[in-house]
Parts: structure tokens; sequence; C-alpha cells
């Protein structure tokens, strides 16, 4: 015995010292055993985490790609126990003393097991979340309206005959009637958009932010970054007033006084349903109409393609820069074309099944130019996943939203080039003369330029929501008033809080922040900048090299260091995936305004020489509580002679 108490304090002795030793090291010896503790845990979460996500994608998959109850409850029920093994690994997280950790790699592991979501609140909240977000979805999906020209066929979806109509057709009364109409059938999600705030409000209280609009911008690392969009945007802001401008002016010379000379623009007349992108009015507001216009999509089906062909096309670009082959549960399980037999969400989308074989797109895909562009899109998302699907499971997404979005369109650009339409046979022309190359460029402009304030405006609506700043009392007539300020655009008919125009948009409804596009919209246009020099493609002051005739189509240079940044996954923060490919750490948009340089030109040329004034006046029409009141508005006054 006493050899063992002997022991004992020798034990004891050096523990203490080691302990000093430690200390004075500036180590915390509990610490470091806890740390150690971390590894093991973090590996075993990670390997769960994986297998969670991969049940609760395939669920949500099968719902997505059949809407059914059966689907929806199957759906609903493998949230629910995802999300209660989450909050159980949240409640084991916070255990941990994770901030000390001296690993930078370990604490931003846990960092992102701290944070949870919806799956913090209650069993009871969360379904009723997830179920109020369903129905707004199943909504979304399954609303038709009637033809404007046979009030007896009423089987008109959003995909394809709404959007070939807004596309195609140059009657007023008729793009009016399916605006409205649309509209008028997704209003009835306010019911379920209401308790949906509260709800994510709650969940976002539950993991310490102040409302969901702080918990959605988590993700971008940075308490300054709402300063540094609105910094982006006053960047690209006199561009598009000089496109805005004449898009009006182009717009009243074909519509006549439906259009106000100095007013807002009718949302119904720009070719999409939301008015987002402009490129379906480009045939009547071209630079140069007489000029012979290239016609993809006629030559696409000239080529007979097909929605097989314009995915192949798509993984070609990608294979050519040596990033990687679709995998072949890729092309087994994609569904790119709308099934006959079943209601299916068909807004085009990108999926990761996380066990580092399974990635899929869903998109109903037509044969046209447009779609070419969104299959390179969805595609851009796919090749990201596979590039960081070795990385721990937190790290597996895009540095930043955006950046996931930017991937994608950042091929685009090279596809959408004259030159590379060339290389591929699309184009069958020799040469293009400047008249072409500024129609062409003007095109992606009705694309990338419209675009910008409707991606910054639909978040920033929401952020106000979520902050209580905006009440259901005024969600519809806030919507307006942010569109008239930043995007310049009127309905074509008063509105009202009875209804609930934002719902017409699926992210708004399907709980998808869109901040990321607005950011995306922005940075592909640095990341194309990085890459065309890196691919010999673009010199800054060659007039022969400009950045919108860039290609990298086959230049294994610029993919080798586009794989070198979508490789590091989300491990690190955002700015060391942007230094990896640019050599900047800040987000800019000179590189848009470069790409446009040509285009910003003869815009602000030809308004001045039509003596169009840039801007516009407070739009004429209102917005009130009740429908009510707009009827006893437009009711003929009676004489008091």
């Amino acid at each position: 015995m006493l050899f063992l108490s002997k022991r004992v304090t020798m034990v004891a002795v050096i523990a203490i010292i080691l302990y000093f030793v430690l200390a004075a090291s500036g180590k915390d010896p509990n610490i470091e055993e806890e740390e150690a503790t971390a590894y093991n845990f973090i590996r075993v979460t990670n390997k769960k985490n994986e297998e969670n996500l991969n049940k609760a994608t395939i669920a949500e998959w099968n719902y997505a790609s059949n809407i059914t109850d059966y689907n929806l409850e199957i759906s609903l029920n493998v949230s629910a126990e995802v999300a209660q093994q989450d909050k159980e690994t949240w409640e084991q997280v916070k255990q941990f003393d994770w901030k000390r950790f001296s690993s930078t790699d370990l604490r931003r592991q846990f960092k992102s097991y701290s944070v949870i979501g919806s799956a913090a609140l209650p069993e009871a909240e969360f379904k009723a979340l997830k179920k109020h977000i369903s129905d707004m979805e199943s909504v979304y999906a399954k609303a038709k309206i009637c033809d404007y020209n046979n009030k007896t066929n009423c089987d008109l979806a959003l995909e394809p005959e709404l959007t070939a109509i807004l596309a195609n057709s140059r009657d007023e009364k008729e793009l009016k009637h399916v605006w409205v109409e649309w509209r008028k059938a997704l209003s009835k999600c306010k019911a379920d958009y209401i308790p949906y705030v509260t709800l994510s409000n709650q969940a976002a209280k539950l993991n310490n932010f102040t409302d969901n609009a702080e918990l959605w911008l988590l993700n971008y690392e940075d308490d300054t970054f709402k300063d540094q969009v609105q910094a982006l945007w006053e960047q690209v802001k006199p561009l598009y007033l000089e496109l805005h401008a004449y898009v009006r002016f182009k717009l009243r010379q074909k519509y006549g006084d439906v259009v106000p000379e100095k007013g807002p623009i009718p949302a119904h007349l720009l070719g999409n349903m939301w008015a987002q992108t402009w490129n379906n009015i480009a045939s009547f507001t071209l630079p140069y109409p007489d000029v012979v216009d290239y016609d993809i999509t006629a030559e696409m089906l000239k080529q007979n393609f097909t929605a097989k062909k314009i995915f192949e096309t798509a993984e070609s670009f990608f294979k050519s820069i040596n990033l990687t082959a679709m995998p072949d549960l890729f092309w087994q399980r994609s569904i790119i074309e709308k099934p006959k037999d079943r209601e299916i969400v068909c807004h085009a989308s990108a999926w990761d099944f996380y066990d580092g074989k399974d990635f899929r797109i869903k998109m109903c895909t037509d044969v046209n130019y447009e779609d070419m562009n969104t299959a390179h899109h969805e595609m851009g998302h796919i090749e990201y996943f596979l590039q960081y699907r070795n990385q721990p499971t937190p790290y597996r997404t895009g540095a930043n939203d955006g950046f996931h979005e930017a991937v994608g369109d950042l091929i685009s650009l090279s596809f959408s080039s004259t030159k590379h339409l060339r290389k591929i046979g699309l184009i069958t022309s020799k040469a293009d003369n400047n008249e072409q190359l500024l129609n062409n460029l003007y095109k992606i402009g009705l694309e990338k330029i419209a675009f910008l304030p409707f991606g910054y405006l639909i978040d920033l609506w929401r952020w106000d929501i979520f902050a209580g700043k905006t009440t259901p009392e005024n969600y519809n007539c806030k919507w307006w008033e942010l569109r008239e300020k930043y995007q310049g655009l009127e309905p074509p008919v008063d509105r009202s809080e009875e209804d609930f125009d934002p719902a017409a948009k699926y992210h708004v409804v399907a709980d998808v922040p869109y901040l990321r596009y607005f950011i995306s919209f922005v940075v592909q246009f640095q990341f194309h900048k990085a890459v065309c020099e890196k691919a010999g493609e673009y010199e800054p002051n060659n007039p022969k090299k400009p950045l919108h005739e860039c290609d990298i189509y086959q230049n294994t240079d610029a993919g080798n260091a586009l794989k070198k940044m979508l490789e590091m996954g989300a491990s690190k923060p955002w700015p060391d995936a942007m230094e990896a490919l640019t050599g900047q750490r800040t987000m800019d948009a000179s590189g848009l305004l470069e790409y446009f340089k040509p285009l910003t030109t003869w815009l602000k040329q030809e308004n001045a020489k039509n003596g169009v004034q840039v801007g516009w006046e407070k739009s004429k029409r209102v917005c009130v509580r009740t429908r009510q009141e707009l009827v006893s508005k437009d009711k003929p006054k009676e004489s008091t002679e």
C-alpha cells in the first residue's frame, strides 16, 4: 500500500507539473483534452450527417419529382426525423468549448453544427413550418389559368404555356391577362406565408439570431455584408438606368401610351413572368434591327437538338477545361424533360445526394437557347458538387451561396460568346461585324443587367418582413414600392393587399434566399475576367481581345484555376476562395462594367440622341388595402349639379 501511495503521489506531482508547463506555454490542458475528443466526435457526426442528408434529399426529390400527398407525407416525416437528430447533435455541440480550440479547421466544422436553422424548433412547429412551405410550393406547381383567346381552356401552366405566351405574344391585352391571372392563382399563398414568417423567426431566435434575415446572412460571414451589397448595387446602377431608359423608349414605340414616357415600365411587357430578364423582347428592341441576327434556337432545331443533347453539349464544355464528366448515375436518374404522367416542380434545380456518387438535375427542358444556358448553369452546380465531394460534410457547399450560382453562369459567359457558338456550329456565318457583336452584347445585357435590381430587391423585401418593419397589412404594397424604386417597374393594373404578388416567384414560396443570385450576377464577371486572363483570351488594353469575346472552351489553364477554387468548397471563408481564383478578397463589379463597356457607350449615345429621360417619375398606379377600394376608386363620380 505504501508503494501504491508513493506511486499515486508521483503521478499526481507529474500531472501538476505538466499542467503548469502547459499553462506556462499558453495552452489549457483541459481544452487540449477536449479538443482530442472533439476530433473523434466530428468524424462520427460528419458520417451520420451524410447519411441524414442523403435520406432527406431522397425524400425531397421523390416529392419534387412526383407531387402527391403520399410523397409529401413521407418527405415531411423524414424531415422531422432528421431535424430531431440534428437537434441532438446541436445539443451535443453545445457541450464543447469549441470556440477555444486551437485548430481553425475544427472550430469551423463545429461552428457549422452550432446553427441548425428550422430544426431547432419543437417537432410540432417544425412540421408546421415545413407544411406551410410545401403547401405554397404545391399551389405554385399546380397553378393553372384560362387561355385569353379560349376561356374554356383552363389548363395553362407556367411551364411551358404561360412562359411561351409572355415570351412570344405581342398582344398587350393577352399579356396583361396572363400576368394578372397567374398572380390571382398564387394570392392564396399569403395565408401560409404569414405563419411561415412567424415560425422562421422563432427558429432563428432559437439559433441565437435576432430574426431569420440575420440567419440567412450567416453564410456570408461578415457583419458588413449588407453594406457591401448596397455598394455593388450603386456601382452597377448607372448602367441599369441607361438600359431601362432605352428599353422604355423602344416599348413605347411598340405599345404606345400603355408605356409612360417618363414613368416606370409596365411589368407585363418585358417578356418574362417576373420581368427579371428581358431577353425575349430583343427581337423589336435590338440596336441594329436590320442586321441579320443569330437565331440560335432555330439552328438548334435544325440540328435536331434534344434535351439530352443540350446536356451533353454542356458536359463537353466542362470536360474540355479539365473538369469532371457527369457520373453514370447522373444520366440514369436526372429528369431533364417534363413527365406527362405526373405533376412535378418544374423549376430547374441541381441536387447533391451526399454519397459522393449520386448527383442529379431536375428540369423541364425545352429545345431553345435559353434552356441551353440554363443547362450550363445547373451543370455548373453539379460540377461544384463533384469538385468538393471529398471535403468533410460541413464544407460540401459553396464558399458562399453566390459562388455556387456564379459557377454555371461563368461557363455560360463563354458559351454565349459568338466565338464559341461558331466553334460548336450554332452560328454558321464566318465572321461578325461590329453591329452583330453589339446586338449580341445587348441580348446578354437584357439578361444580365436587367436582372440586377430584381436580384437585389427580393431579399430587401423579405429582410424587412423578418425584422417586423413590413407587416402582413402592407406586404404587397411594400413589394411594389421596392419594384418601382429599384427596377423602375409598375403593375399593369392597380393592386391591393388582397393580392400577394411576391408569391408569383418560386423562391419566395419555397423559402429560398435570393441574394445569392444578385451576388452571382456580379461575381461571375469577376471570375470570368480572372479565367479569361489566365487563358490569354482577355487583355485589358488590347481592343482585339475584349472581355465580352472571351471563350475559355478547351483551355485547361483556366479550368485548373477554377478547379482549385471549387475544390475548397466552404472549407475557408469566401474571401480566401475568391483570392484563390482572382487574386482579390472583395467583390467588385468592375468585371461586369468592363464586359459591357461597348454597350454602355452605345446606350448613352442613343439615349442622348433620342432625348430620352434616364430614370423615372413616380408611378400613377396605386396599391390599396382592399380590392373594394379599387372598385370604388374606378366608379364614375355622380354629378352634384
